[in-house]
């Protein structure tokens, strides 16, 4: 995942715990799944005189973390210190890292525009994820100004019309619950959202919730105090917590155990929760934005999914259609995800042939624009020509080389996508009231249900969001 910098902001005084931290950071494992941290140190003395300086760091730098550890001498200047940061490098996060502090001088520092502190025992474990999330966070930023994603490219109708709502959702505060299959974009658009919404300045923490042991979710989400299980030596803060003021992005909601269901839904409710071991409730102002592939009739109706959390959760839903509906996105696709992998590689491709394109177009892409974006990856890394060939495209599924359409298939297709298009804006405007669609559509009631029936269109699932 390539080199994140860290900048350390340290107080001039030596400092135990800022060495500690120092320590923990440069002695960090490198790993596939993880940036590679590089520490830039700085000293700050207790007037901040030297801002000019730092300012000047800052930008030359362009850290994607800068972890200011505060002493009490420095605490006082932090109303100065923390907004330098971020005017100076708007995409770094900042990470506060305390020795000890009261509740009321954390929230302010939040106010501030930390986006996470550090407290002791100082482990690794704790630590280190945070610090490889937040540098992901900050190289999103650099990467996406303004908050849109340049992957959210398309020109397919029911595309656009979907993603059109993203600006509109990040106004608000309601729950969003994001519909599609595995790779169509939906991490893609929570963070736009996020990023477009009041909230842009605050952290987006995002969880897989299929990826997590079910005995370990709720501590996961809501944290433990001490002496909460076995081996809880210590207090933890769940991803709620480090969400405050921000964004919790649940992938694949409904592998959530039923239990953990249950206090998501009073989270999402009264904003309190319980942390595993405490008999006190804790408040935080969090967004959430979920996202499932699931079909969700098909989950409420097995109890996998509650439908009171689906209910809460689906206040905005945003459906984002498979590749293979918007087949006339998957060339300039393929051409961003060309010229993003022909420079991090240094390699000569600059587009592709008649034939590589076909290829392309033709595939129906089981894994969507995931799959598409390693697939043109692969294609390039692998290619040492100006063209990607026909023979450079390796996909995985294909039982055969793709063939030329013919002007009938060309043509069918086409009208398929119209028609499934057509029928489900059609259902949507009527709130899934099929009688009331076919007199709007001027059509018999029973050829509308046939066209149904063919587009395999879950009318129930459009009535339920409708609600």
């Amino acid at each position: 995942m390539g080199v994140a910098t860290v900048l350390l902001l340290r107080p001039a005084s030596p400092n135990e715990f800022a060495a500690s931290l120092r320590d923990l950071l440069t002695s960090a494992p490198r790993t596939a799944a993880a940036p590679t941290l590089q520490v830039v140190e700085h000293r700050a003395d207790d007037q901040c005189a030297a801002a000019d300086e730092l300012a000047r760091l800052l930008r030359s730098e362009k850290p994607d973390i800068c972890l200011v550890v505060l002493n009490p001498p420095l605490l006082a200047q932090a109303d100065a210190l923390l907004p330098l940061v971020n005017s100076a490098s708007p995409s770094t996060r900042v990470v506060v890292g305390l020795e000890g502090g009261e509740p009321d001088q954390m929230a302010r520092l939040y106010e501030l525009g930390a986006a996470d502190f550090i407290t002791a025992p100082l482990r690794a474990v704790d630590i280190l994820p945070r610090v490889w999330r937040l540098a992901e966070e900050a190289a999103h930023r650099r990467r996406e100004p303004g908050g849109w994603p340049k992957q959210l490219i398309g020109e397919n109708a029911e595309f656009l019309a979907e993603v059109s709502k993203i600006p509109t959702m990040a106004r608000c505060d309601a729950s969003v619950l994001l519909l599609g299959e595995t790779g169509t974009g939906k991490e893609l658009c929570a963070r736009a959202i996020h990023y477009l919404s009041p909230r842009a300045s605050r952290p987006f923490v995002p969880i897989n919730c299929g990826a997590i042991p079910t005995e370990l979710v709720e501590n996961e989400l809501f944290g433990h105090e001490r002496g909460a299980f076995t081996g809880a030596t210590g207090a933890r803060s769940g991803l709620i917590r480090e969400a405050e003021g921000g964004t919790l992005f649940l992938d694949e909601v409904d592998c959530l155990p039923s239990q953990a269901q249950v206090k998501l839904l009073r989270f999402l409710q009264d904003k309190e929760y319980k942390p595993l071991g405490s008999t006190k409730f804790c408040r935080a102002d969090v967004r959430v934005v979920a996202a499932t592939n699931a079909n969700c009739r098909a989950a409420l109706e097995s109890g996998r999914l509650r439908q009171d959390l689906y209910y809460r959760l689906n206040v905005i839903p945003l459906k984002l259609p498979p590749l293979r509906e918007r087949r006339e996105d998957i060339r300039p696709l393929a051409c961003h995800f060309l010229a993003t992998y022909a420079a991090e590689f240094a390699k000569p491709a600059r587009g592709f042939t008649a034939e590589a394109l076909q290829a392309l177009v033709s595939y129906d892409w089981p894994g969507n624009v995931r799959e598409l974006e390693h697939v043109v990856e692969r294609a390039v890394i692998f290619s040492d020509q100006p063209l990607i060939k026909a023979a450079d495209i390796v996909l995985t599924d294909a039982a055969e080389p793709p063939r030329q359409q013919s002007f009938k298939e060309a043509k069918s297709r086409v009208i398929t996508r119209f028609e499934r298009a057509y029928i489900l804006d059609l259902l949507l405007a009527n709130n899934g009231n099929v009688s009331r669609a076919a007199r709007a559509a001027h059509k018999n009631r029973r050829a509308l249900w046939e066209l149904i029936r063919k587009h395999h269109i879950d009318v129930d699932c459009l009535r339920a969001s409708a609600k």
